[in-house]
């Protein structure tokens, strides 16, 4: 623990401090490792009225150390990289998939004039239909 606010006995106090300095390392046990209040409390499986209401102090401790330490923590910041990494993959599989729907509509298209063009020498209907190519909605 860090000695700046000690617990003084209190086993809520004692749970703030011990979760406090966890995030802070990047080392989170129940919490996602986000440095907000709300997550603190998680973290010291706390009611959060602890933080804003009864342990002012321990709430603005660590809103300090966090600012003081400019930084975010390991644990969260892998998670920000992962999920940057699936937004990524979602976009390029979003493209993949305009492209192919893309493709289609060529094809689609081809066969249907090519059909056009085998039934027009014989005389017969052969149910083919001109149909213009649509073009997807370039919009997510």
């Amino acid at each position: 623990m860090t000695g700046t606010a000690p617990a003084d006995g209190d086993p809520v106090r004692a749970a703030i401090l011990a979760a406090m300095d966890r995030l802070l390392a990047g080392t989170p046990l129940r919490s996602s490792g986000r440095l907000s209040v709300s997550q603190l409390a998680i973290e010291a499986d706390v009611k959060r009225w602890h933080l804003t209401h009864q342990h002012l102090d321990l709430k603005e401790l660590f809103q300090a150390r966090v600012a003081a330490q400019n930084s975010t923590p390991e644990a969260f910041s892998r998670k920000l990289s992962e999920h940057e990494q699936l937004k990524k993959k979602y976009a390029d599989l979003r493209q993949h998939c305009a492209d192919l729907e893309e493709r289609l509509q060529v094809y689609a298209a081809a066969i249907n004039l090519l059909a056009l063009e085998n039934a027009a020498p014989s005389g017969r209907d052969s149910g083919a239909r001109v149909v213009p190519i649509r073009r997807p909605n370039s919009t997510p």
